[in-house]
């Protein structure tokens, strides 16, 4: 990005191309697994719950074991694989950004190339766990990879980086429908990503209010910076349908008070982010972020004691 389209001096054309660190397996090793986020597991616990959602209703119940087991590791190394590709899209931006000029590549403890390594192998040991799923299933494992590799430069096009994460973040829903269900019964499936993706596009909002002024300063998008003094009411509002069209399914598949009771939950978790996002302090609405863990916990345990002490009849 030139200097002439941000006025602030910096210059964004001096792209880490080699690490200034001398090798040691060790650290190499440490800092891959923070390429990854391994050491910060919310971003691998917001992709699995939508996840599980599906997998439980899928299954009317539980789902098989051996299932389970291959979802929650592709999931873990999906996730690890897109913050590999993430930081070496933004390794340009990251240096000049106070949450990430820290990260191995930002910090230029590693190179890009390395960080397009670890993203192959990840991607590809993602591929092999997944391999004993549906021929159905496997299909869309394929733009799963492509959406998630795509994302990071949204926020160069894009005011709505945040919906480019929320389809990203919601393709686990209709491979599990695949690896469970045939046919796949698509009118659950997109209104369960529905609900998933306004939900993302909430909690992603509040996680980008946390870096908006650096983002302003350096040419970066986001919903933050396109609702504005509206983004608290924005926010509110995402989390809202999100609960609504999950009642709406509750009531389509005849689940019953546990399911209710999950969703008055983390409808409650969505009051409380908004309370402590009331005065917009960055520290305040990280942790905002971060309860959203609660919301999508509450929402899989309210399934989960709804199978088990519910006996359901969907």
């Amino acid at each position: 990005m030139p200097e002439s389209e941000t006025g602030d001096g910096i210059d964004y054309a001096c792209a880490v191309t080699i690490s200034t660190v001398p090798f040691s397996l060790s650290a190499r090793l440490a800092d891959y697994w923070r390429l990854t986020r391994m050491h910060k597991p919310i971003g691998i616990l917001l992709l699995l719950w939508p996840t599980l959602w599906a997998l439980w209703l899928a299954a009317g119940g539980f789902p098989p074991a051996k299932l389970l087991l291959i979802f929650i590791a592709g999931t873990v190394l999906m996730r690890g694989a897109g913050c590999a590709i993430n930081d070496y899209a933004d390794r340009d931006f990251d240096p000049h950004v106070a949450r990430t000029r820290e990260r191995p590549l930002a910090a230029r403890r590693i190179a890009p190339q390395e960080a397009l390594a670890v993203a192959a192998v990840l991607a590809l040991a993602a591929l092999w766990v997944a391999w004993p799923l549906p021929a159905q299933a496997l299909w869309l494992a394929i733009p799963a990879v492509l959406i998630a590799a795509s994302y990071p430069y949204a926020k160069r096009y894009t005011q709505w980086p945040q919906a480019h994460l929320g389809i990203a973040f919601s393709w686990g829903i209709p491979m599990a429908f695949a690896a469970l269900r045939a046919p796949v019964s698509w009118g659950l499936v997109l209104a369960l990503m529905a609900a998933n993706f306004c939900w993302v596009i909430a909690y992603d909002t509040l996680y980008a209010m946390v870096d908006r002024e650096d983002d302003l300063r350096i040419g970066v998008k986001s919903t933050a910076i396109l609702f504005g003094r509206h983004d608290r009411l924005a926010c509110a509002l995402l989390h809202a349908m999100a609960v609504s069209i999950l009642f709406v399914i509750g009531r389509h598949l005849d689940l019953g008070v546990f399911f209710d009771l999950g969703l008055l939950v983390a409808a409650g978790c969505a009051v409380w982010q908004q309370y402590r996002v009331r005065e917009r302090v960055p520290t305040a609405c990280f942790q905002a972020f971060l309860d959203n863990n609660y919301f999508g916990a509450a929402v899989f345990v309210g399934l989960l004691l709804d199978a088990w002490l519910g006996h359901p009849t969907w």
